[in-house]
């Protein structure tokens, strides 16, 4: 993989801005944060080029701009809804990667695919169910936004079914791990405070971009190879 200095740079940032985060100092976010996704970003970018690598940087891109934005959730809630609309954006740009796609050669397990999808609408509805008494005016784009991040779970897990390992395990892992750092941020901003939760959403999150990212790569790296 041309380049892997940069996601070695990532990976050693992350962990610096992880302790950091579980040591309390939360207040560095408007130092650190910003300088994670632009390393993977760049090792995109100077990798060797293959078909869905814009749409791949656009997802980055927006990723990027959503954890700029809610920095700044905490002094209004248009910050929240704005941050929360440029990760739609980039699950939208996720979706659309992950169904461009090279097709393996094994042909899609239809049980396990149905039994997949009802396992993710079945967690889509207990999240809604559970959070709807305390969404106020939120409800529809929490909705919306909930609705949008188990679609690209879904395409995923299709992927996972028949994409060539192992790039399509890391992809599905990656989007699994974002769903559940979404949930996290979700669970404790509408329902219950959780403890050292941006460490645990940062986590997650950071890992799902990771795992994304490094499983696109090698499967179209298998593709041009």
């Amino acid at each position: 993989m041309k380049n892997a200095a940069f996601f070695k740079i990532y990976i050693a940032f992350s962990i610096l801005y992880l302790i950091v985060l579980f040591l309390g100092h939360e207040n560095l976010d408007l130092y650190l944060k910003p300088a994670l996704i632009p390393l993977l970003g760049f090792g995109v970018y100077f990798n060797r080029k293959f078909p869905t690598r814009k749409i791949l940087l656009t997802a980055l891109l927006f990723s990027w701009i959503g954890d700029v934005i809610l920095l700044f959730a905490d002094i209004a809630e248009i910050y929240f809804i704005l941050g929360l609309v440029a990760f739609l954006i980039a699950h939208i740009a996720y979706c659309v990667l992950f169904n461009k796609q090279i097709i393996g050669e094994i042909q899609i397990n239809k049980i396990l695919f149905g039994m997949g999808s009802v396992v993710i609408a079945f967690y889509l509805t207990a999240m809604i169910l559970v959070l709807m008494p305390n969404l106020g005016d939120l409800k529809i784009p929490v909705i919306v936004y909930a609705a949008v991040i188990s679609t690209m779970l879904l395409f995923a897990f299709n992927g996972y079914l028949i994409w060539k390992k192992p790039g399509a395990l890391y992809i599905f892992l990656g989007a699994a791990s974002f769903v559940a750092s979404d949930s996290i941020l979700a669970f404790d901003k509408f329902h219950a405070p959780i403890e050292k939760s941006s460490f645990f959403i940062m986590l997650t999150y950071l890992v799902a971009q990771y795992l994304i990212v490094v499983g696109i790569i090698r499967l179209n790296t298998q593709k041009l190879d």
